[in-house]
């Protein structure tokens, strides 16, 4: 399990505010999650700005490559590190690199910790064009569904002193905890994730459950889609079109998980059975 943080490379900074409340006005020490800005340097293209919390920025790079296809396993990489003397700088060569593949990065050109998206000059959906319909070999049973979050929560060391970071962990089909990561943006704590999987030989996970610590939308299902996640679970709501791809790409995404209680919106028959299905799913759903 890979859920260990370094406080003095990632994490929160402490400063004095005042609290108000029905008692008065208090002095108190508060713990903020860190943001800064990270510049990954890829040989053949422009600079990429993206904001996050500092650590695990060589995974978060590599999540940041595989998101937007242009690497899918540790080997494509020649270089990928900080470069010396610069903690928000990193600096990835690709063995194999095109002009295609630069352009592909240009449209990642900008991102803010709060959209993975924003910034980006079009949606670049043509990564997951030939990419087969999901599967997942062992059915999942609503007790261990259920039993995730308090896993979630009892390891978001970050969140519980700042209370203002996502998190994205990654459990096998058991329930075990393989790896966490925190993040002020929760598109980067994905891309932290599926960079660990993807440094440490883990790609494909399509035996494994994703569990996200807010809503899931568009651009955390497309990452989801190109690390091979098959089971995705939200604390919070889906969006429309994180739906939307769950359906087409088989992806069984449940949402509201909390309190032993959690809404099915895609492939319900890894929970439920084979005789479940939804009106109008099928129609959604990509050829195998």
């Amino acid at each position: 399990m890979d859920v260990a943080m370094n406080m003095h490379e990632y994490g929160d900074m402490h400063l004095d505010i005042f609290t108000l409340d029905t008692q008065g006005i208090t002095v108190r020490e508060d713990a903020l999650a860190i943001e800064e800005a990270l510049e990954i340097r890829l040989a053949g293209a422009e600079p990429v700005i993206t904001m996050r919390t500092p650590g695990h920025d060589r995974e978060l790079t590599a999540g940041l490559m595989l998101s937007e296809g242009l690497a899918r396993t540790k080997d494509d990489f020649e270089v990928i590190d900080h470069l010396v003397g610069q903690p928000n700088v990193v600096q990835v060569v690709l063995k194999r690199f095109s002009a295609t593949k630069a352009e592909q990065l240009e449209r990642s050109s900008l991102s803010n910790s709060a959209c993975g998206v924003c910034g980006k000059k079009k949606l670049n959906l043509e990564i997951m064009q030939g990419l087969n319909p999901l599967t997942f070999s062992t059915p999942l049973h609503r007790q261990l569904l259920s039993s995730l979050p308090a896993e979630l929560y009892k390891h978001q060391k970050l969140f519980e002193q700042t209370g203002g970071l996502h998190a994205a962990a990654l459990f096998d089909a058991s329930g075990q905890l393989l790896a966490l990561r925190e993040d002020v943006g929760r598109h980067n704590a994905v891309d932290k994730l599926n960079g660990w999987a993807l440094l440490n030989g883990q790609l494909p996970l399509d035996d494994r459950i994703i569990l996200l610590s807010g809503r899931a939308s568009f651009e955390l299902i497309q990452k989801c889609i190109m690390a091979r996640v098959s089971v995705v679970c939200a604390i919070s709501a889906p969006s429309s079109y994180a739906v939307r791809l769950a359906r087409e790409f088989g992806i069984t995404l449940v949402g509201f998980l909390r309190e032993g209680r959690f809404n099915i919106y895609s492939g319900a028959e890894r929970i439920l059975g084979p005789s479940y299905a939804l009106p109008n799913e099928a129609e959604n759903k990509r050829p195998a």
